[in-house]
């Protein structure tokens, strides 16, 4: 098992929680793919920040170029830096 952690960007709340939802209806994650604002957003950027999608693949079953597919189409992308835990 090696614990991968894939995080997909998006425009817009609205694009993120869609694509939360639709990982989670097509594949058995280990939990719930978690939708956060950019962190980096500040005060000045509200409008403007990113939403980000946190989708745990413990077992490295996901295909990269997939989920960067999926979020592409809704004006997002896969970060390509997957974090190992």
């Amino acid at each position: 098992m090696s614990d991968v952690r894939h995080v997909l960007v998006l425009p817009e709340r609205d694009a993120a929680e869609e694509v939360a939802e639709l990982l989670s209806d097509l594949f058995d994650l280990p939990g719930e793919p978690r939708v956060l604002r950019d962190a980096l957003a500040g005060e000045d950027d509200a409008e403007d920040a990113q939403w980000l999608v946190v989708v745990e693949d413990d077992d490295d079953l996901l295909d990269p170029a997939a989920l960067d597919e999926m979020a592409g189409r809704l004006g997002g992308w896969l970060e390509e830096d997957r974090e190992e835990l």
